[in-house]
């Protein structure tokens, strides 16, 4: 029989289970160590299934690095962490060819960007020239050395985080390259509660890294968690929920408070987390909330307002929760 539609292959009930699995064992494991950070927690398990990076902004001290860590040892994965600064050069980020004088030939010593959790803290602290030497990775997970084309591990995610308190000496990012980061999400202090939990840990001994990340160990091999990653694409998005998407995208870009609105990559990074989020949820079709959820961290880093708007004092979360309150839900 013929048809014009591609079958859709659903994911199985047992694909469901295990990725469901994951995320609960992640979440149980992180907090054992660290208070709070729901949203993080979950915004990096998206990312992590739909293969997108995810851009950092926030103060010292809160627990961006040691989730990211905690996370990749409970999925068996090499975390890698570069510690920005004005001085960091190319090579020292994707690696550089060195020869051997008794062999007579060059080899690659591979920088800290061959690895499936890269940390990048303190982003735009790195030169302009250095910052670009990454992008090629972000994009096409594959780096240029010397002319010759390498490959990266797979999975590969990248967190870099930005300080916004301390700008002198920095090189803010342009917005090509903040494109290429899928989300992005603002870390801020606990509030009193929370905070009071970190004092009652540190006070009983309880925030000893040391004895803490000898107690981690992985529950998912490499290959189960790459078939998990594939499977998320067989996540079911009816043709509503891509026109949602597509409104809101448009909406951004129509906005008279707007000057620069999102690009395509957007829609991408929507169409993707969303059906992570809704594997991680259980479910093997995605539902508007899933939508309403991953929007703003896929469009903070994407919006940039007029000059007006910003005088005005206009901010660009009250921007997107206004089109997500105006764009009809399917």
């Amino acid at each position: 029989m013929n048809s014009n539609h591609t079958e859709k292959i659903l994911p199985s009930i047992e694909f469901m289970e295990r990725i469901v699995k994951i995320r609960k064992i992640v979440i149980e494991k992180v907090h054992e160590y660290i208070v709070g950070n729901n949203e993080l927690i979950e915004l990096i398990l998206v990312a992590l299934f739909s293969q997108g990076h995810i851009l950092i902004e926030g103060g010292p001290g809160t627990a961006k690095t040691s989730i990211a860590k905690i996370i990749s040892q409970i999925i068996g994965c090499e975390f890698k962490r570069i510690q920005g600064a004005v001085d960091i050069q190319p090579a020292d980020m994707i690696g550089v060819q060195v020869y051997d004088p008794k062999t007579h030939s060059f080899h690659l010593r591979k920088g800290p960007i061959f690895t499936n959790f890269l940390l990048i803290d303190e982003l735009n602290r790195i030169n302009p020239k250095s910052q670009s030497a990454f992008i090629e990775g972000l994009s096409e997970k594959q780096v240029t050395i010397d002319g010759d084309i390498y490959p990266l591990p797979s999975p590969f995610i990248v967190f870099a985080t930005q300080n916004p308190y301390e700008m002198q000496g920095t090189f803010p990012l342009i917005e090509v390259q903040k494109d290429r980061f899928a989300y992005s999400n603002i870390s801020s202090y606990l509030d009193a509660e929370g905070e009071l939990l970190v004092i009652q840990r540190a006070s009983t001994g309880e925030l000893s890294w040391e004895e803490y990340s000898q107690k981690i160990n992985p529950v998912i091999t490499q290959e189960e968690l790459l078939n998990l990653i594939r499977g998320v694409k067989n996540i079911r998005m009816e043709d509503p929920i891509l026109r949602y998407i597509r409104d809101i995208i448009i909406a951004t870009r129509r906005h008279n408070d707007i000057t620069l609105g999102a690009s395509s990559r957007a829609s991408v990074a929507i169409v993707n987390g969303a059906k992570s989020l809704a594997a991680l949820h259980g479910r093997e079709y995605v539902i508007p909330d899933d939508v309403k959820w991953l929007t703003p961290f896929a469009l903070l880093h994407r919006i940039y307002l007029t000059r007006a708007a910003e005088v005005d004092g206009i901010k660009v979360e009250d921007i997107i929760s206004e089109i997500l309150e105006t764009i009809e839900v399917p």
